[in-house]
């Protein structure tokens, strides 16, 4: 097998490991959103504050869709961390076939239901007949690429789940680049509007997941699969669905949550819209490094609870929640003070109207990113360990939070009250995970106590 690519998390360091798997961890979150935010920068500079309005509102639609697959695959991946951190490599191909067809099978249903269901999703959004058609054609066109989306997903966490997190970065580079040059090719050269921008997200994306595919294929003989690795096991797809279905619905629940704000915002116009779309794209980039602690951490606990080392997974927790406090203290400071010029990315200085919307909803939210943070971290470190139905439930609390809000103030407030809907869910969402992270970790720790003093 190949091991130079591979990292054992079981040993060394804890604050190394997960800063040097984080890192391009980042930047391939960074890359992956850059989909939407160069369709976004293209269609607002090139075509007009309409077309930005409507495609960068789609983004909670955006990860309604891919943060399902995303989050199945990464449900998935747990289970392949945890046999490759206990050495039982069979064990670990056989998940990663059983992961293959139910990605699948996920990425096919999906095409088809959402597809039929485009428009009536849409008028339930609020969007105005004027940016309808643009909308639809968008997302048709990305709903129509869901297995290039699922394939990526499910090839990157793979490498992932056994400790390489440079090589999808390197691939998502590559396809970002891509992705820009046929968004101007197509929208600026060929005139195709909104739809040039959804074409090219796709034909990025695929190109991404071919090579992905190429290269585990050339270098990890670890993940070559064979027949009778698809052998179908009914209790081995319970256990992927077990971890990997919270997982998806998490994100899911969450995207809902952001969908019914975007409703409430589009309420207030096309100037309200692309400045919430721009705010909320700035505030993804700088939300991926929370993203890849996040994610970092569930492989990080993965490996070691394979392994049974408590102790470690308590440190690098706690390591990172540290690490989690210094970045949220840089951004806040960095959206409160230089959130309208970030803006200008997206639209001219002159449309004032769009900036100042961006600026009320950096002012509304900047404080609790802190909590924003901590969300990931307690996420993840517990879906690490295999419990999939508490971070699902953050989600819940997480939807019920926005929902709440929205109904309070959508139409009777200002638009800054729409926007308090962000913290107030961050906040909810940590109601069970923290205690129920600490619970867990004092019970591990008790019953390896009992154990070494036995031996």
């Amino acid at each position: 097998m190949s091991t130079n690519k591979t990292s054992d998390m079981t040993a060394g360091s804890p604050v190394r490991l997960i800063i040097r798997f984080m890192i391009p961890m980042c930047l391939g979150n960074i890359f992956q959103q850059f989909y939407n935010i160069a369709d976004s920068i293209v269609a607002g500079q090139f075509i007009g504050v309409d077309a930005l309005a409507a495609i960068g509102s789609t983004g909670s639609l955006m990860f309604f869709v891919t943060g399902w697959l995303n989050g199945l695959s990464s449900g998935f991946a747990i289970l392949v961390s945890q046999w490759f951190g206990a050495k039982q490599y069979d064990r670990m191909r056989h998940y990663v076939a059983m992961s293959v067809i139910l990605s699948a099978v996920f990425a096919v249903v999906m095409t088809a239901g959402l597809s039929a269901a485009n428009e009536p999703i849409l008028r339930l959004m609020n969007y105005s007949e004027e940016l309808l058609p643009d909308v639809k054609s968008y997302m048709g066109i990305i709903y129509a690429g869901l297995l290039v989306t699922a394939a990526y997903n499910a090839l990157a966490a793979f490498l992932r789940a056994l400790g390489d997190s440079r090589s999808p970065l390197y691939f998502l580079i590559i396809s970002a680049v891509i992705n820009v040059v046929l968004d101007i090719v197509f929208i600026v050269n060929f005139g195709m509007g909104v739809e040039g921008c959804a074409y090219a997200t796709v034909i990025a994306q695929g190109i991404s997941a071919v090579l992905c595919l190429v290269y585990i294929i050339k270098k990890y003989p670890l993940l070559h699969l064979k027949g009778g690795d698809f052998r179908i096991s009914i209790q081995s797809l319970g256990r992927l669905l077990a971890l990997g279905i919270p997982m998806g619905l998490q994100f899911s629940i969450t995207a809902i949550g952001t969908v019914i704000v975007q409703g409430a915002v589009n309420v207030y116009g096309e100037d309200y819209m692309a400045g919430f779309s721009a705010a909320g794209k700035l505030q993804n980039i700088i939300s991926t490094v929370f993203v890849a602690f996040g994610a970092t951490i569930a492989t990080y606990v993965g490996q070691n609870c394979g392994a049974g080392k408590a102790d470690r997974v308590r440190e690098g927790v706690k390591c990172t929640q540290i690490m989690i406090l210094v970045w949220s203290v840089v951004t806040m400071a960095v959206v409160y003070f230089g959130g309208r010029y970030m803006t200008w990315l997206f639209v001219s200085p002159s449309e004032t109207a769009v900036a100042d919307a961006a600026v009320m909803y950096f002012r509304a939210v900047f404080w609790c990113y802190p909590f924003l943070g901590s969300i990931f971290l307690y996420r993840n470190a517990l879906q690490g360990m295999g419990y999939g139905l508490v971070p699902m439930l953050g989600g819940v609390f997480e939807l019920a939070a926005r929902a709440g809000i929205v109904m309070l103030v959508a139409g009777r407030a200002s638009f800054t009250g729409v926007c308090l809907a962000d913290p107030a869910a961050w906040l909810a969402a940590l109601i069970p995970l923290v205690p129920y992270y600490i619970c867990t970790m004092r019970k591990w720790l008790k019953k390896q106590e009992l154990q070494e003093q036995k031996i």
